[in-house]
């Protein structure tokens, strides 16, 4: 199941910044791909293969936009180039650093907008969770370790924070880029932009067989690392008893113990971890050197292809790697965050125990006495109380005498009503 599009609905409240993200991420991700674009023009003035426009193009409908556009910019150049070389390379330069400037202005925008969202998922859950804590019985924490209560408050929630950023990069400016930078390529050259994707698939199995396990190895980190803070809890609660019995050894040796299991996993799932960006970079500069190899052929033997062009479109093949790379990392961070999203819902939808009968009267006060009339308890099968009675008046003080064992604590717990 995937618990974390559960988590999802505590982002609601803050759909107004996921919305502002996502416009921000559309910008970063459209001036990312005009920023190497705006490299050509460069090239060519360098080399004196400037495209000439002398006439103003005309806008002739959506059909001719791509042509526009880039005649628009061709005729500008030219007007400059006409005048004076190093004026019109200083003004496609001062383009390529606009267009720079937009692209890390609305990156960091976007990253501004999504804190809020997730700082405020971070408080949500973690109050959700301690409300939770407090509505359920006592019952629960008998249980329960409290270490593990307190992890998953702590160390689950932050990983869920995490992995929430991971995925909002996921599936909005990443996915943005490579669709641009994508969409730019099919323009410059269909046929290169064909051949890269033939490898493209080999590149994404490679990748998915690398994080097949990861889920299961968070899992049984987060459960490690919950009685890891049991038995911290266990032992600062218990120092006297520990110390009184001279059980210092055992339970040093439970703790190192601990703490072994825990060190083996996280070598395990951190190396795993660390295997994703270097093996999708070295993937992706090995479909580069193809394309340099198909794509030199095309400039130098088949005169298909100009040189700025295919300097250009190398710059874009190279820019789909470093979304690809943060798409993997963030598909391993996902699965670890659905992991922890997982514990965290198994606190909030634990159903108590205690429950309102339908007709029960709300008293908001005490009136007169508390009265209790055959009462049954037990723990698990054996019978602590069967057809109990007490009244105790306002005002007065009870003593509950007996032999151990015999229901005097049942009996407090449960006018208190902690079962």
């Amino acid at each position: 199941m995937n618990y974390f599009k559960k988590i999802l609905q505590f982002a609601v409240p803050y759909k107004r910044f996921a919305v502002l993200n996502i416009i921000c991420n559309i910008f970063y991700a459209l001036f990312s791909t005009l920023s190497f674009l705006a490299l050509i023009p460069v090239i060519q003035i360098l080399f004196d293969k400037t495209k000439r426009v002398a006439v103003a193009p005309k806008w002739d409908g959506w059909g001719g936009a791509k042509d526009y556009v880039v005649d628009t910019f061709n005729y500008e150049v030219t007007q400059r180039v006409n005048q004076d070389e190093v004026t019109a390379l200083l003004f496609v330069c001062g383009v390529v650093v606009v267009l720079f400037f937009l692209k890390n202005l609305f990156g960091y925008l976007a990253a501004f907008f999504i804190t809020f969202l997730r700082n405020g998922v971070l408080r949500d859950v973690r109050d959700a969770i301690y409300d939770k804590i407090l509505a359920l019985p006592v019952s629960y924490f008998s249980e329960k370790r409290k270490g593990d209560t307190i992890s998953r408050i702590t160390a689950d929630v932050n990983e869920v924070q995490t992995s929430f950023l991971s995925i909002l990069e996921l599936i909005v400016r990443e996915p943005l880029t490579i669709i641009f930078t994508i969409t730019a390529m099919l323009l410059m050259s269909p046929t290169l932009t064909i051949f890269v994707f033939i490898f493209l698939p080999i590149s994404g199995f490679i990748i998915s067989v690398i994080g097949k396990k990861l889920k299961s190895q968070s899992n049984l980190a987060q459960e490690e690392n919950g009685h890891f803070l049991s038995l911290v809890e266990e032992t600062l609660s218990s120092l006297k008893i520990v110390k009184g019995f001279n059980a210092e050894d055992k339970f040093r040796s439970k703790f190192r113990s601990s703490t072994h299991r825990l060190k083996k996993i996280l070598d395990s799932l951190i190396n795993r971890q660390n295997l994703a960006s270097p093996t999708s970079e070295f993937l992706g500069i090995f479909v580069i050197v193809i394309i340099l190899w198909f794509g030199g052929n095309m400039v130098l033997v088949e005169g298909t292809l100009d040189g700025a062009t295919f300097i250009a479109f190398m710059g874009l093949a190279y820019n789909i790697l470093t979304p690809a790379k943060q798409i993997s990392k963030a598909t391993y961070s996902v699965k670890k965050g659905d992991a922890a999203a997982e514990r965290i819902f198994q606190v909030l939808e634990t159903e108590s125990n205690i429950t309102d009968a339908p007709n029960a009267i709300e008293k908001k006060d005490f009136e007169q006495a508390i009265q209790i009339e055959n009462i049954s308890f037990r723990y698990e099968d054996e019978n602590v109380l069967k057809d109990f009675s007490i009244e105790v008046p306002k005002g007065s003080t009870v003593a509950l005498v007996g032999q151990s064992g015999s229901g005097k604590s049942t009996i407090a717990n449960l006018i208190t009503r902690f079962y």
